[in-house]
């Protein structure tokens, strides 16, 4: 069975994202932090080089598992990457992309959502996609 490499660490999220040499990039990481933290009730930890906020752990079908965050972002080069695998649930599709018509300029993969910068897109459609995400992981799996 493969060996999960993304997992939770001791870095420090603040020196984290004071690296980041966008001051807008930087400001708007601030800004995912605080609702994310709103949402989650959890203080954001690093996964790597993504901010991560809760922890559950999943298991397939199939034997897999692993543990995962509740909700998160990526601050990349170019945009956000931002983490919400709760959506992806069928449950959630209608809900998600009735949100995602008025969440203003992004592009969605299958749980993971990407924008350019915070001020293309409505925040409050945001926290109501990551409520939907995180609510639903949490009725799903149980929380670390």
């Amino acid at each position: 069975m493969a060996v999960q490499k993304t997992k939770p660490h001791t870095g420090d999220v603040g020196e984290f994202l004071a690296q980041l040499e966008d001051p807008r990039t930087r400001d708007e990481a601030h800004i995912l932090v605080e609702l994310m933290s709103g949402v989650s009730g959890k203080p954001p930890v690093l996964w790597g080089t993504m901010v991560g906020f809760g922890q559950y752990h999943y298991k397939y079908p199939t034997g897999h598992e692993g543990d995962a965050f509740l909700v998160g972002f990526a601050p990349r080069k170019s945009e956000f990457s931002i983490y919400l695998m709760g959506t992806y649930f069928p449950q959630e599709t209608a809900r998600r992309e009735a949100l995602l018509t008025k969440l203003g300029k992004h592009r969605m993969g299958k749980a993971c959502l990407y924008v350019k910068r915070l001020s293309d897109i409505d925040l409050d459609v945001l926290r109501a996609l990551a409520e939907i995400s995180v609510r639903r992981l949490r009725d799903t799996y149980p929380e670390l």
